[in-house]
């Protein structure tokens, strides 16, 4: 028997032996993976969804004032705002806010460039569905009253 064939058979039996370890190690640690969508993983502090409209905490209305300044700021031109004076107050309202989500870049800009701190970023991530209509036309006064009409907007 030759002194390197048997050399080949031990090395490989070690090679074989650490292989089986790491793959006894990985199997009896616990999977990072999450089970979506029975379990979500926990989002970042931090983490920029699609924005939403803050509500004014006194009157439920959306805090908006219609000024069209988010509008001007966003580079991919994915909002549209257009508002109207209800009589007997100073500021304008929001009669549409549309977001066109398939173009937006989630920059912030109209978050930041808000002067009413109307605009936050919403939690939502899993965002998908079988058609382009739902995202390229997001009604965002949805779930608010409205001076205008006092009436809530509805889908």
């Amino acid at each position: 028997m030759n002194w390197s064939y048997a050399q080949n058979i031990i090395t490989g039996l070690v090679s074989l032996v650490k292989g089986m370890q790491v793959t006894m190690t990985t199997m009896l640690t616990p999977s990072p993976t999450v089970e979506w969508p029975s379990e979500t993983a926990p989002l970042p502090p931090r983490f920029r969804g699609h924005i939403m409209l803050v509500a004014d905490e006194s009157t439920g209305f959306a805090r908006c004032i219609a000024c069209g300044a988010c509008s001007r700021a966003c580079p991919s031109n994915c909002i549209q705002v257009i508002g109207e004076k209800p009589e007997g107050v100073k500021k304008k309202s929001p009669t549409l806010f549309q977001l066109d989500f398939t173009k937006c870049s989630l920059c912030g800009l109209c978050v930041e460039s808000c002067p009413v701190a109307a605009l936050a970023y919403s939690r939502d991530y899993a965002l998908a569905g079988p058609d382009r209509q739902v995202y390229s036309s997001m009604d965002l006064l949805t779930g608010f009253a409205s001076p205008l009409t006092e009436q809530c907007h509805e889908l």
